[in-house]
């Protein structure tokens, strides 16, 4: 099982402690899904700062191929992040080197030697998605709580198994889902927060649930559920099954300060 995640990265900056985690969606993905037991590579740019080194580092420390990772010069990517009640808060967010990210045709050409691919609405990998297709690679994407977003109209079509963040299981949200779903992807899927998750195939909805657990830091719960239901999907899993993969990914992330 190999999995190429392709896209943005960034430190997540504590205003609290000033601690700086590494993370950023498919970064987070690569490592869940590493340690879940797959093959995993992450594509990305970072600075010629010292929060590039240490994510190029991080990442390295976990088994995640790291060869196509590129240093360019300027500043590696930031979030400010807050925590209320253990909750986490993004405050402003800065690009740096990734706001002007491109693949390279050597950089294409690896992805291909994976199954799957996975990327997130920040990462400027959108416009590769339909290579990607082309070529017979399993794709997933992220597009965060962005429903409103130009690309959920265009990209699905390419994209197998979409994720969306919502926040509870009503009409509005199955009724998004079904339109997803039949602008050409396999299974849509939204994470809805403590309400559990939910899932459409263009025949009928699954329904998941969360695992109860001492609650540290919310940071990385939603990547963890994705990498859980894409490990499970590669499997061969139910998306039953997948659903409660990723709830039980995401209960062990959340017991501990940053992503991973």
């Amino acid at each position: 099982m190999k999995v190429v995640t392709v896209g943005d990265n960034c430190m997540d900056v504590y205003l609290s402690s000033g601690q700086a985690y590494p993370g950023g969606n498919p970064v987070n993905v690569s490592v869940y899904l590493r340690n879940l037991g797959a093959e995993t590579a992450y594509v990305g740019w970072v600075g010629s700062d010292q929060y590039g080194d240490i994510m190029i580092n991080s990442i390295q420390s976990k088994g995640v191929d790291i060869s196509h990772i590129s240093k360019k010069e300027g500043k590696t990517a930031t979030t400010l992040v807050e925590l209320v009640n253990n909750d986490r808060q993004f405050g402003d967010y800065d690009e740096g080197v990734m706001a002007t990210f491109k693949l390279s045709m050597e950089d294409i050409e690896f992805i291909q030697c994976y199954d799957c691919v996975h990327a997130a609405i920040w990462g400027h990998a959108e416009e590769y998605y339909p290579i990607f297709k082309e070529k017979g690679l399993v794709t997933f994407f992220d597009f965060s709580d962005k429903l409103d977003h130009h690309l959920v109209k265009r990209l699905p079509a390419f994209v197998d198994y979409p994720f969306f963040s919502y926040t509870e299981d009503d009409a509005f949200i199955r009724n998004f889902l079904k339109e997803v779903q039949a602008l050409g992807s396999k299974v849509a899927v939204a994470t809805l927060g403590e309400k559990g998750s939910l899932a459409y195939d263009g025949e009928q909805f699954y329904t998941g649930g969360v695992v109860k657990t001492e609650v540290v830091d919310t940071m990385g719960a939603g990547d963890s559920f994705i990498a859980g239901f894409i490990y499970g999907t590669l499997e061969g899993s139910s998306i039953q099954e997948c659903l409660k993969l990723g709830a039980e990914a995401a209960s062990k992330t959340i017991r501990y300060f940053g992503a991973w």
